[in-house]
């Protein structure tokens, strides 16, 4: 009975291996079929006339991949009648080696040898799954020959359509055997019950198939002073890794002078250590990394810039970090199962954290998709631009318009993590510019060249069209480029144009320490460079948009996931910075242009670093996220329901009240229980109505505050409105991500349906949005005044 069971279970493998071989070989020949297209095809798809290619070694050549061909066949046919896959592995690596053995003759020699091998590994992996499977079932030894019935709970409605949904697709993807589903309902329902979450547990069973990773206990988060450990770890199998090394040893003594200063500050805080999971998606292979090969050429790198730092705050702060560079590191890190990813991963999570970007959470939803179903609570996006809510609503975004090939993902907006402030619906990772002590801050100002100016922008590409523009600034300063070229001058460069070449960290921070300008031609946006000449002493010239440049009028922005307005080169540094380090005019008003030029060269400015873009302020900022944002507990609405007769159901008969000489309204009740709880503290809540036309974003900035998404839950209610002088005819629920806003047309008020569609961002000239705002701190917009 044992033996009859064993060779039952083995047939699907046995099943399973085949198909593997058998498209391991239709992949073989459609690849052939590429080299030899355009040619007829002979009767045979395993033989090519020799007439049909030149030259004796081409047939030659040919003869040893019919052959080959031939042994694969061989081979396959020899797998259906295995029942050992360890005998099945051995004669597949026999298969390799042969090809080995044989003299290459080409890229498709080299193709078959490919396939070959990863036939190999594919067996491989066939036996792990059968032998973690044996293990499993070794537990429930009788499960596979008793009936087992679909039980009806319900408090698991859809346990018999997943029964069969397995019945048909349960060989779909090879992590089903992993976790022991052998094609009997038995298994079924054991993994529907302790793998997945569709079914109630079976009697008797009271163990999980996979038990869950053991959580250590909490453990105290201590500053890191050294960097030592953490440049250990980064490694050395890229350049782009290499970079981002270099850059962490520049900063090592900013970073632990800050983390002193932080420590101070925080002393009378218990920090817990996260346990967090770095997954740099851009640079692996599976995204075809195309940052690594441009380091050493000019290419982006502020991308690089800002995980380096990243990776810096999160090792000083002292939690635990493990990098992964790879899907194949990730899927080990996170317990995941071989396949497809339509398993999830059992139990607890091993990261309290996991950080990446746009490309790791593809990746991980390509290979992990029900385990990032599950766990994307824990998640923080990087995201250079920003994602606003209403591309992030899938449903929302492909019903309105906004779905892109980004966004769409579902998460709590604050949870992608952008590059600048770019709007208070996410948050505001940032990056670190390098400070300049005393003595060197006495030195730039005594070395600067008052008639030198360096252009922004290591492309070629860059330059071209400007040479008015140029000729015109010749005429007073004398201007430096650091273009990266191979040979030759670049073409688009003029001839006065001192070019020093793509110049090393150190070199390019001298270069803009002598340098009075640092001039933008519009393009890139909002990189790293303008703050590091601002931080140099240099004062930045840039060209306003106008009209701005946007998703709906410029090709760059065109499929990102944002609706914003960008009215500068570098909006931050306009808006946040300003005169005299910034100066923004029209480019196309030569008159203008001259004028300014002249101002420039009379103007005297120190360096300048804002405090949000110090290793001190990025410390503060990542600390407050790590131990306050909590996107995993359950949150329910704060009023009763979210249908039209949402309400305060509190005693007084509203949680607001008007704040003296103002049409802002802040939070009555500081000692309740949400007040003390919640996240930024409600007493920074400050309540206003925007004019029409009007996102919340801009009404709080002409307020001087910040809009704070996440207030939305607490204003969300009827008695907003009211306590704002608005007057409700009726009150409706709707999905919008304008919403909750004041319809003045038909004086109807609409809350929000979804709080995943509570946004800053959007206006309307028919609506009065609710807006919640609230205090920064100075020098660090991200957190309120109380939010250290």
């Amino acid at each position: 009975m044992m033996l009859r069971r064993c060779l039952l279970t083995f047939k699907p493998f046995r099943l399973f291996v085949l198909g593997i071989g058998f498209f391991s070989l239709f992949f073989l020949m459609a690849s052939l079929g590429g080299e030899f297209s355009g040619k007829r095809l002979p009767d045979s798809p395993f033989t090519v006339q020799a007439e049909d290619l030149a030259g004796q070694e081409s047939r030659e050549g040919l003869r040893k991949i019919s052959d080959m061909l031939e042994v694969i066949l061989k081979r396959m046919d020899v797998l259906t009648r295995l029942g050992n896959t360890t005998d099945t592995t051995h004669r597949l690596r026999e298969l390799s080696s042969a090809l080995e053995r044989i003299q290459p003759i080409g890229p498709m020699v080299e193709r078959i040898q490919a396939i070959a091998q990863n036939m190999s590994d594919t067996a491989v992996k066939v036996e792990q799954i059968l032998q973690h499977r044996s293990v499993t079932s070794s537990r429930d030894v009788d499960a596979p020959s008793r009936q087992c019935e679909t039980p009806k709970d319900p408090l698991f409605p859809d346990c018999s359509t997943k029964m069969d949904w397995m019945r048909a697709r349960w060989t779909s993807d090879p992590c089903y055997a992993f976790y022991g589903v052998d094609g009997s309902d038995c298994s079924f329902l054991v993994y529907l019950s302790e793998v997945e979450w569709f079914c109630p547990p079976l009697p008797g069973r009271n163990e999980s198939a996979t038990p869950p990773p053991e959580h250590s206990p909490t453990q105290k988060a201590d500053f890191q002073f050294d960097v030592g450990p953490l440049l250990e770890q980064v490694g050395t199998r890229k350049e782009s890794l290499n970079f981002m090394k270099r850059r962490i040893r520049m900063l090592a003594a900013q970073w632990a002078s800050a983390a002193r200063r932080v420590h101070d500050k925080l002393r009378t805080q218990w920090r817990e250590q996260k346990r967090i999971l770095v997954h740099v998606g851009f640079l692996t292979e599976e995204s075809g990394d195309v940052f690594s090969p441009k380091v050493l050429k000019g290419g982006p790198l502020g991308e690089m810039v800002q995980w380096a730092d990243i990776l810096a705050t999160l090792h000083v702060l002292g939690h635990s970090l493990k990098i992964t560079l790879s899907l194949k590191e990730l899927q080990q890190l996170m317990g995941a199962p071989p396949g497809r990813g339509s398993c999830p991963v059992p139990g607890a999570l091993p990261f309290d954290l996991i950080y990446t970007d746009y490309h790791g959470l593809k990746q991980m939803k390509r290979h992990m998709s029900l385990t990032l179903k599950k766990h994307k609570c824990h998640i923080r996006v990087i995201d250079s631009f920003g994602t606003e809510p209403a591309y992030n609503h899938e449903v929302y975004a492909t019903q309105n318009g906004y779905r892109t090939n980004w966004g769409y993902w579902n998460l709590n907006a604050l949870q992608y993590m952008t590059m600048f402030p770019h709007t208070p619906d996410n948050s505001f990772m940032g990056f670190v510019v390098e400070e300049v002590n005393e003595t060197e801050r006495l030195s730039i100002q005594k070395n600067k060249v008052h008639n030198m100016a360096v252009v922004y922008g290591k492309d070629a590409s860059m330059w071209k069209g400007k040479d008015r523009f140029l000729e015109l600034l010749h005429h007073h300063m004398e201007i430096h480029g650091t273009v990266y070229y191979d040979s030759q001058r670049p073409p688009q460069v003029p001839a006065f144009v001192k070019n020093h070449g793509l110049l090393p960290q150190h070199e390019l921070q001298q270069l803009l320490r002598k340098a009075k300008l640092f001039i933008g031609f519009g393009f890139p946006y909002e990189g790293p460079a303008p703050l590091e000449a601002i931080a140099n002493g240099c004062i930045f010239l840039q060209p306003m948009f106008n009209p701005p440049h946007s998703s709906f009028n410029h090709d760059f922005f065109k499929g990102k996931p944002t609706s914003r307005k960008v009215s500068s080169q570098h909006p931050y540094a306009e808006q946040y910075i300003g005169r005299p380090h910034v100066i923004t005019i029209d480019f196309g008003n030569w008159t203008n242009i001259n004028e300014t030029i002249r101002e420039i060269m009379e103007l005297n400015v120190e360096p300048f670093v804002p405090h949000e873009y110090t290793c001190e302020g990025m410390l503060e900022r990542v600390h407050a996220y790590i131990q306050n944002q909590d996107f995993c507990s359950p949150r329910k609405p704060f009023s009763s329901s979210l249908d039209s007769r949402s309400s305060w159901p509190g005693d007084p008969p509203s949680p607001f009240r008007l704040l003296p000489n103002s049409s802002a309204l802040s939070w009555a009740l500081p000692g309740s229980a949400p007040s003390s709880s919640f996240w930024p503290p409600l007493t920074a809540l400050r309540v206003l109505a925007s004019a029409p036309d009007w996102s919340c974003v801009k009404t709080c900035q002409e307020a001087g505050l910040i809009c704070e998404p996440a207030f939305y839950r607490y204003i969300n209610i009827k008695e907003a409105f009211s306590s704002l002088n608005l007057e409700c005819e009726g009150v409706e629920t709707e999905l919008n991500h304008l919403l909750p806003a004041f319809l003045m047309d038909h004086k109807e008020c609409y809350l929000q349906k979804d709080p995943l569609l509570f946004s800053c961002s959007g206006s309307s000239p028919k609506h009065q949005r609710l807006c919640p705002c609230r205090d920064y701190r100075r020098g660090q917009v991200a957190l309120c005044k109380d939010c250290l």
